[in-house]
């Protein structure tokens, strides 16, 4: 029995325990005369077996007293079995840590909401969890949301197309959602739900073929990523290139065998220091040891060999390779003024 069956038992014994107090008060009134308060406290004195000082009058009176003590014993022991059973089910705690999810949740900003916790999505949460980055599972796959409670990760019961589940997992304070279900078609209904509550929110889907991607992008997604087609590349490259794709291997996997290199980006804005000035008077490399391998410039353009003359703007995105303890520097000199550490 799941633990939705105990909470019903229980509300049904709280239920007969209200009709028992109602056809009580109504039996007395209408046998007795009383009015309806005092007929009322005879009712609740005789359920809860405290009884009365006085015997009610009449034959009457007695046997519809006899008969609404026994109905109160029966009441009241199913009541008790149904509390019995909650608390022996761990319904009660399930509810309690269901409660304190949901305030989990909703204390969160600025994080993920993976929708669809298979392969992909076990594998993006992974990345999330080696850096730190908070993210909630929405998933209707119980054995999935399990899985994703065993890595620590916040889970929510629901359909990634549905806009009360996208609700209950923090999309409106979030800052991306991936959709990675299984199916292109589910990732492409998650994707138009997304941008309808979020226009700002910056989505990445899975697609499994080039038609699909072309209309995920049409949806709404920002960025479409197709497993087969990264793994066809990636396995090429191993072939080929096979120091350039270990290296970037290393370099783009958290937790890899080099933990502490790490690819960051960085957005230039007017009041950071760097703001209309170049890497060479910066002296970049000097001050952080990061390296500016390139700088995604306003206008959606890529400077992918930024000399040393090269200009920072407003609206640039830096991106720059380094030990952890370097890009923290880097991120430091590029904070808005005031707000460096």
């Amino acid at each position: 029995m799941g633990s939705a069956f105990q909470w019903r038992r229980f509300v049904y014994a709280q239920a007969a325990f209200v009709l028992v107090l109602v056809v009580g008060t109504a039996g007395f009134q209408a046998i007795l005369g009383e009015g309806w308060v005092s007929s009322f406290y005879r009712t609740v004195v005789t359920t809860t077996l405290t009884g009365l000082d006085s015997q009610p009058p009449g034959a009457g009176a007695k046997l519809f007293t006899i008969l609404l003590l026994l109905g109160g014993v029966a009441i009241f022991l199913y009541l008790a079995g149904a509390i019995v059973d909650l608390i022996a089910h761990g319904a009660i705690s399930e509810a309690y840590a269901e409660r304190k999810l949901r305030r989990t949740i909703d204390d969160l900003h600025d994080h993920a909401i993976i929708c669809g916790f298979g392969r992909v999505g076990r594998r993006v949460a992974a990345e999330f969890e080696a850096i730190g980055s908070s993210y909630v599972v929405l998933d209707h796959n119980e054995e999935a949301l399990d899985a994703a409670r065993e890595h620590g990760g916040l889970v929510v019961h629901g359909d990634g197309t549905s806009d009360d589940d996208l609700r209950r997992a923090g999309i409106v304070r979030a800052s991306a959602l991936v959709a990675s279900a299984d199916s292109d078609e589910s990732n492409l209904f998650i994707t138009l739900s997304a941008r309808a509550l979020r226009p700002d929110l910056t989505i990445v889907a899975r697609a499994s073929v080039d038609a699909t991607a072309r209309k995920l992008r049409l949806a709404g997604a920002d960025q479409v990523v197709q497993p087969y087609t990264s793994a066809g590349l990636q396995m090429a490259n191993v072939v080929l290139k096979p120091q350039v794709a270990a290296f970037l291997d290393i370099a783009t996997t958290a937790g890899g065998a080099f933990p502490e290199l790490r690819f960051e980006e960085i957005l230039v804005t007017k009041e950071c220091t760097p703001c209309g000035r170049s890497i060479a008077d910066l002296r970049i490399r000097q001050a952080t040891g990061a390296l500016v391998v390139a700088i995604r410039k306003h206008d959606g353009t890529y400077d992918v060999t930024p000399t040393s003359d090269a200009v920072f703007e407003q609206g640039d995105v830096v991106i720059g390779v380094g030990t952890t303890e370097e890009m923290s520097k880097l991120e430091q000199l590029f904070a808005p003024s005031g707000a460096a550490a």
